[in-house]
Protein backbone atom coordinates (compact mmCIF):
# COMPACT_ATOMS: atom_id res chain seq x y z
CA UNK A 1 0.00 0.00 0.00
CA UNK A 2 1.17 3.72 -0.92
CA UNK A 3 1.71 6.54 1.93
CA UNK A 4 -0.60 9.58 1.31
CA UNK A 5 3.24 11.63 0.29
CA UNK A 6 4.03 8.72 -2.38
CA UNK A 7 0.60 8.97 -3.86
CA UNK A 8 0.76 12.35 -3.51
CA UNK A 9 4.16 12.99 -5.80
CA UNK A 10 2.46 10.56 -8.23
CA UNK A 11 -0.63 12.70 -8.85
CA UNK A 12 2.32 16.09 -10.07
CA UNK A 13 -0.16 18.74 -8.04
CA UNK A 14 1.52 21.95 -8.96
CA UNK A 15 0.95 24.95 -6.31
CA UNK A 16 -1.44 26.80 -8.24
CA UNK A 17 -3.52 23.25 -8.24
CA UNK A 18 -2.81 22.73 -4.65
CA UNK A 19 -3.77 26.66 -3.56
CA UNK A 20 -7.56 26.18 -5.70
CA UNK A 21 -8.06 22.96 -3.94
CA UNK A 22 -7.12 24.59 -0.33
CA UNK A 23 -9.47 27.62 -1.22
CA UNK A 24 -12.50 25.59 -2.79
CA UNK A 25 -12.53 23.08 0.07
CA UNK A 26 -12.56 26.09 2.21
CA UNK A 27 -15.41 28.06 0.85
CA UNK A 28 -17.18 24.64 0.94
CA UNK A 29 -16.68 24.01 4.37
CA UNK A 30 -17.59 27.80 5.31
CA UNK A 31 -20.77 27.54 3.05
CA UNK A 32 -21.86 24.48 4.49
CA UNK A 33 -21.25 25.88 7.92
CA UNK A 34 -23.07 28.83 7.55
CA UNK A 35 -26.09 26.71 5.49
CA UNK A 36 -25.99 24.82 8.97
CA UNK A 37 -26.02 27.66 11.71
CA UNK A 38 -29.04 28.96 9.88
CA UNK A 39 -30.84 25.51 10.14
CA UNK A 40 -31.02 25.52 6.52
CA UNK A 41 -31.20 21.95 4.86
CA UNK A 42 -30.00 21.56 1.55
CA UNK A 43 -33.58 21.33 -0.36
CA UNK A 44 -34.62 24.60 1.80
CA UNK A 45 -31.62 26.38 0.57
CA UNK A 46 -32.18 25.03 -2.55
CA UNK A 47 -35.54 26.56 -3.08
CA UNK A 48 -34.58 29.56 -1.99
CA UNK A 49 -31.77 29.90 -4.40
CA UNK A 50 -34.12 28.75 -7.42
CA UNK A 51 -31.75 25.73 -7.96
CA UNK A 52 -32.70 21.90 -7.11
CA UNK A 53 -31.23 20.43 -4.32
CA UNK A 54 -28.78 18.23 -6.42
CA UNK A 55 -26.82 21.25 -7.32
CA UNK A 56 -26.59 22.11 -3.61
CA UNK A 57 -25.49 18.85 -2.99
CA UNK A 58 -22.91 18.67 -5.59
CA UNK A 59 -21.43 21.97 -4.36
CA UNK A 60 -21.06 20.66 -1.18
CA UNK A 61 -18.97 17.43 -1.79
CA UNK A 62 -17.09 19.29 -4.55
CA UNK A 63 -18.12 16.77 -7.50
CA UNK A 64 -17.15 19.94 -9.45
CA UNK A 65 -16.15 23.44 -9.05
CA UNK A 66 -19.08 25.50 -8.88
CA UNK A 67 -19.97 28.26 -11.44
CA UNK A 68 -19.96 31.83 -10.06
CA UNK A 69 -23.23 32.56 -10.79
CA UNK A 70 -24.65 29.19 -8.75
CA UNK A 71 -21.82 30.13 -5.98
CA UNK A 72 -22.88 33.69 -5.81
CA UNK A 73 -26.91 32.90 -5.88
CA UNK A 74 -25.94 30.82 -3.02
CA UNK A 75 -23.86 32.88 -0.85
CA UNK A 76 -26.51 35.73 -1.39
CA UNK A 77 -29.58 33.52 -0.19
CA UNK A 78 -27.13 33.00 2.71
CA UNK A 79 -26.31 36.77 3.62
CA UNK A 80 -22.92 36.58 2.08
CA UNK A 81 -20.59 37.76 -1.16
CA UNK A 82 -17.36 36.88 -2.44
CA UNK A 83 -14.67 39.65 -2.11
CA UNK A 84 -11.26 40.00 -3.91
CA UNK A 85 -8.08 40.66 -1.65
CA UNK A 86 -4.44 40.70 -2.52
CA UNK A 87 -3.34 37.43 -1.43
CA UNK A 88 -0.47 39.16 0.76
CA UNK A 89 -3.28 40.50 2.86
CA UNK A 90 -4.83 37.00 3.74
CA UNK A 91 -2.16 35.92 6.38
CA UNK A 92 -2.89 39.19 7.74
CA UNK A 93 -6.49 38.95 9.03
Amino acid sequence: MKTWDEFRKELDITPEDENQIRFEKELILTMIKIREEKGLTQAQLAQMCGVKQPVIARMETATHSPRIDSLLKVLTQLGYTLKIVPVEAEGQR
